[in-house]
């Protein structure tokens, strides 16, 4: 099993600690630095697990996954939002089916960890 995961984010920290923790559990981990870089690294056959965070410039997380299902790129791949907003928006109307999970920032690098390990069966 491939294990490939895209963090994306438009907070450099954040990219990097994702991908720090990830990498020392053995796990492929690609950054992107907002819904632009994410929908090029899906167009170049990305399929994995994707942390979408929410609030980003030009493209927001919602933006992102609109487009990501409107492109069909969905197949293969497992989409959660990692986000410091405490509550959903408005604009995940419509999304929810394509949404497996719902994580706050800060987060528990263990239970992060376990709950992808958990969306990877699912692949």
């Amino acid at each position: 099993m491939d294990k490939k995961i895209m963090i994306v984010d438009d907070e450099f920290s954040i990219r990097t600690a994702v991908k720090e923790l990830f990498t020392m559990e053995g796990f492929d981990i690609v950054a992107a630095n907002g819904g632009k870089e994410c929908i090029e690294i899906l167009n170049n056959g990305f399929q994995g697990v994707i942390l979408m965070d929410v609030m980003m410039p030009e493209m927001d997380g919602w933006d992102t996954v609109k487009t990501i299902v409107d492109r069909g790129q969905m197949q293969g791949n497992v989409l959660f939002m990692l986000t410091a907003k405490d509550t959903p928006d408005q604009k995940m109307d419509g999304l929810q089916e394509h949404i497996i999970d719902y994580v706050q920032k800060p987060f528990e690098p263990e239970e992060l960890i376990a709950t992808v390990q958990g969306y990877m069966a699912l692949l």
